[in-house]
């Protein structure tokens, strides 16, 4: 798609289906026989003009706003024009049609003859490679258009503003300047200055490293508005996953019987809480794998074993009222201990029933909570998103991708060897300029500074076609 960057495009920009409103968006260089084919006239840059899109015998496709935004000041840095219609199917794919169609027989649009329907992501590709967006505030464009609650919303809007993008520049000019006074002195050897001393490399690199610490967890947050939490529900069977699951919904999600193996298949929804999505995922109820009763209960939790490995958290869930059962205690020790070798990811103990158990006391870091009637249930979902690292009274300031935290996550590490050589004296000063050089690197990956091409095109390649 890079290769093709310099020839014009088009496309629908709106969503698919019936609509009050749909648009055509063309992006190229000097869109003038276009509009004149299409519009009869010319048109006052970024005035929307009331008038007739024309086919090719002059007659009206429909009537409906133009607007011609003139390079560079339009969203992909080139000349763009909108062809703002009725949003049929039909109506939008005859003004495409009839773009296409323009260009070829236009006598004054040889520079528009490769005019071709546009990729994914193509529009904001280009206004990345031509200095409007940078790519962490190009890929917040998706991240808002696929925002599934109010907070991802904004916070991808105001990754959108350059939020995130001001913050990782500031880092990437803190580095570049040190490396700078750093890469100076090793081409001045004989100079007797004590370069560490006077330049405050140790300072200067405990205040960027405070920074970077900073910004990665406001992208973690970030990251889980955009991803959400994958949380699986564990335990034996009949201890009311199933129930918690419903209760968590606010809706009968799942069969709820008191018969033990009623959920032979996981059962999935996502629900928000405080504008994090938490991806719950109900499970077969599990048994020690000597205990499985039939070939159906066995690959039912199979499959369990199989969502729980690639889990976010896991909420262990009790009976309260079957801790004394020696049986109990026995089955819940052999699957903890499979648990302890298949995943990582951290656990919540959560002992249900508590309305009607001889007590309804637990442990500490432990959540009691009645899934039938409700008690505990907003003490969970604080608990679930502190489990994530989230505080219910923090914001993120900006959307993030996992990209962007792993990226930050290395230039913490280049840092904390910088910080290593630093403390070695003059001696290491090569040393130091390499691991700041990579630190740099690492930063300008997030914001396109320094990017691959294959990694553009995995980024744009999910884009909307329009977008």
């Amino acid at each position: 798609m890079l290769s093709r960057m310099s020839d014009p495009i088009v496309a629908v920009a709106t969503a698919p289906g019936r609509g009050a409103v749909g648009i055509v968006r063309v992006s190229g260089r000097d869109l003038r026989p276009l509009i004149a084919a299409m519009c009869a006239r010319p048109l006052e840059p970024r005035h929307a003009t009331l008038l007739p899109f024309l086919d090719a015998h002059g007659l009206p496709i429909d009537h409906g706003l133009a607007l011609h935004f003139p390079a560079p000041h339009s969203y992909t840095g080139e000349d763009v024009l909108e062809l703002h219609a009725h949003g049929g199917a039909v109506v939008l794919q005859l003004l495409v049609a009839r773009c296409l169609e323009a260009v070829a027989d236009a006598p004054d649009a040889a520079h528009l003859r490769a005019l071709r329907p546009a990729g994914p992501g193509e529009f904001t590709t280009r206004a990345f490679l031509n200095g409007k967006l940078d790519l962490a505030q190009a890929e917040a464009v998706a991240d808002l258009i696929d925002a599934g609650t109010e907070a991802a919303a904004r916070s991808a809007a105001r990754s959108l503003s350059g939020e995130f993008s001001r913050e990782v520049t500031a880092l990437a000019d803190a580095v570049v300047e040190l490396r700078a006074l750093v890469e100076a002195t090793l081409d001045f050897p004989d100079e007797e200055i004590d370069f560490l001393q006077r330049a405050d490399a140790l300072g200067r690199l405990a205040r960027i490293d405070e920074r970077l610490r900073s910004v990665l967890g406001a992208a973690q947050r970030g990251a889980l508005l955009r991803e959400g939490i994958h949380v699986v529900l564990a335990g034996q069977p009949n201890v009311g996953k199933s129930s918690l699951l419903n209760a968590l919904a606010g809706a009968e999600l799942a069969i709820v019987t008191p018969i033990p193996g009623t959920t032979r298949d996981k059962v999935a929804q996502t629900i928000q809480i405080h504008g994090v999505p938490v991806h719950v995922v109900d499970t077969a109820g599990l048994r020690p794998r000597e205990v499985v009763l039939d070939e159906v209960e066995r690959i039912g939790i199979e499959r369990s074993w199989a969502e729980l490995a690639r889990a976010d958290a896991v909420l262990v869930l009790h009976d309260l009222t079957r801790l004394e059962d020696p049986g109990y205690q026995d089955a819940q020790v052999a699957i903890e201990a499979q648990l302890q070798t298949l995943t990582q990811a951290p656990r919540l103990q959560v002992f249900n029933k508590c309305d009607i158990a001889p007590s309804g006391v637990v442990g500490p870091g432990a959540v009691a909570l009645s899934a039938l009637t409700g008690q505990g249930i907003d003490a969970l979902r604080t608990a679930l998103l502190e489990l994530a690292g989230w505080q219910a009274s923090s914001e993120s300031g900006f959307i993030a991708r996992a990209r962007h935290v792993h990226a930050l996550r290395r230039a913490a590490s280049h840092l904390e060897q910088a910080r290593a050589h630093a403390g070695q004296g003059d001696t290491a000063l090569e040393l130091l300029a390499e691991e700041l050089r990579l630190a740099h690197q690492c930063l300008a990956e997030i914001t396109g500074a320094f990017t691959a091409d294959d990694l553009l095109g995995e980024i744009f390649g999910r884009f909307c076609i329009g977008k």
